[in-house]
């Protein structure tokens, strides 16, 4: 089905749409932010992840590919079997996930930490919305190429670019197969995600009138009719 397009979104009201969709993985609504390397998801997430917390009111978990260890000529994937077991299968039964964080710079882990069954769990990273997700919504965060090369080689440093283009490859190869960008269900400009309003290039009529009918839903069930107001 094709995007409608859209210019831009608050994170507000991304966060509202978000709230209003059905649960995916037993309890909670799994928001799964993918996209190429460099794309600007790691600066998206936490943005989505505070503005969901704030109309919450308490936090809301967000996990990324980044919390395990992934080498440079990995596999994308590597990381969703641990997530799989850590996380997702605990939440699906309505329990907490228990993981232990990995730390890129000591090539360590950290402490076990709890992942609550929380109403929303924001899941970043390179795969995060590959279909075998359980995600509730998914959305591809993309930019240049020429951007997002400059972006990971400022991270990472200018001696990892040999392995950031064989990583590039995998990455571009994976999204082809499982065709990730086709089944997203919102299109976000990775040149402008830190601005509070984000740059949309597309969206799939289908999320919205999944959030729209929730949304109605809910609000009759508190006991206040809001189909008449705006989306």
């Amino acid at each position: 089905m094709p995007f409608v397009p859209e210019q831009t979104i608050s994170y507000p009201a991304l966060a509202a749409r978000l709230a209003a969709l059905p649960p995916s993985c037993g309890p909670v609504r799994l928001v799964a932010v993918d996209g190429p390397s460099g794309a600007g998801k790691s600066t998206f997430a936490p943005l989505l992840a505070a503005a969901l917390a704030g109309r919450a009111g308490g936090a809301v978990p967000l996990v990324r590919s980044d919390d395990f260890r992934v080498p440079w000529d990995a596999d994308p994937l590597t990381w969703w079997e641990p997530l799989r077991a850590a996380v997702l299968e605990p939440l699906s039964r309505g329990v907490p996930g228990r993981l232990r964080r990995y730390d890129w710079r000591t090539g360590s882990t950290g402490p076990e930490e709890e992942i609550p069954a929380a109403p929303v769990l924001v899941v970043e990273g390179v795969g995060a919305a590959w279909r075998g997700s359980p995600a509730a919504c998914r959305i591809w965060v993309d930019a240049p190429r020429a951007l997002r090369r400059a972006r990971a080689l400022a991270r990472d440093g200018a001696d990892w670019a040999d392995a950031w283009e064989g990583w590039s490859e995998r990455e571009a190869r994976h999204f082809a197969a499982d065709r990730t960008r086709d089944r997203a269900d919102l299109l976000v400009d990775g040149a402008c995600v830190a601005a509070p309003a984000i740059g949309v290039t597309g969206v799939r009529e289908p999320f919205m009138d999944r959030s729209k009918n929730s949304r109605e839903t809910l609000s009759r069930a508190a006991g206040g009719d809001q189909s008449r107001r705006r989306p």
